[in-house]
């Protein structure tokens, strides 16, 4: 088999390959490949139900970088973006995490987002059935709302806990 070397000089040098070596290069170049579209790229999260202080700490450890803090009347917004998601805390003016939205390429780590209440959801999540077509879902577990919705490359959602959003809020303003 012939391979051309130098194209980009202006020089057609024909190199002369094996078969073998030949399938040992498609073989590493394949592997890069899959190894750069599976690697986990970071994201910006925070727990629920957690303090505020879990924030700087998440992002820290996340590569992340924190572009705004918003104060409102009955709580504080706090955004964390990453190169695929961007991720809200929503706190309370004692400082916990009552609520968590996102948007971006890709659906957050729900398991970090969710903390102590993951297996909860994922519970409720196994009892929900599922609506052929539809491309948002709602799960109300006892003590958490997860809620998804978008589609490609615009994935969005969604989780709070009821018991923990302040007196006054609208949840219009989670997003």
């Amino acid at each position: 088999m012939v391979q051309w070397e130098n194209i980009f000089f202006g020089e057609l040098n024909p190199v002369s390959v094996s078969g073998a070596e030949m399938e040992v290069r498609r073989g590493i170049t394949a592997f890069g490949l899959a190894l750069a579209l599976l690697w986990p790229v970071p994201q910006a999260q925070a727990t629920l139900g957690e303090r505020a202080d879990s924030i700087a700490k998440d992002s820290k450890a996340l590569s992340t970088a924190t572009c705004k803090t918003v104060q409102r009347d009955r709580y504080a917004m706090q955004e964390m973006t990453s190169e695929t998601t961007a991720v809200r805390e929503f706190l309370t003016p004692e400082g916990v995490v009552f609520a968590v939205a996102w948007n971006g390429l890709v659906h957050p780590d729900l398991s970090q987002l969710l903390g102590s209440y993951d297996q909860e959801y994922r519970t409720a999540l196994s009892k929900q059935q599922r609506k052929r077509g539809h491309r948002q879902t709602q799960v109300r577990a006892n003590r958490v709302v997860v809620e998804t919705w978008g589609h490609m490359r615009n994935l969005q959602g969604r989780a709070y806990l009821p018991g923990l959003v302040p007196q006054g809020v609208n949840l219009d303003e989670i997003h």
